[in-house]
């Protein structure tokens, strides 16, 4: 193996080392990433095509011994999927938020028609 290849492999292992938001979302100029705000992503990509609300998160906290389940606290959040409609030469984005914090971010199909996903202006 001669140094060019061994350079062009330890180059490429350290790009793949580097970390970096995997999952972001752009609409337009825009870019948000998981752990956004629900405000941050309006600002950034305008109003979604289509949003819902489809449930709520409960978890339940204990303070001290956990065997003992003393100091329970229990915080719900409101789980909301929001659509984001790109066109038909981009795709349909899903993105889920939890507590107001975006957690999720994924495709689900092909987009139709003119872009909603104008980002600012």
């Amino acid at each position: 193996m001669n140094v060019r290849k061994i350079i062009i492999c330890v180059v490429c292992g350290l790009i793949m080392c580097i970390d970096q938001p995997v999952l972001a979302f752009r609409c337009g100029s825009g870019l948000v990433n998981i752990g956004d705000s629900k405000s941050k992503v309006i600002i950034e990509c305008g109003p979604p095509t289509y949003k819902e609300k489809v449930g709520v998160t409960d978890k339940t906290y204990y303070s001290g011994d956990p065997a003992k389940r003393h100091g329970k606290t229990r915080k719900s959040k409101t789980v909301e999927q929001w659509t984001y409609n790109c066109g038909e030469s981009d795709f349909i984005y899903l993105l889920t938020f939890e507590g107001g914090k975006l957690v999720k971010e994924e495709t689900v199909g092909r987009g139709k028609g003119k872009s909603q996903c104008l980002g600012r202006r």
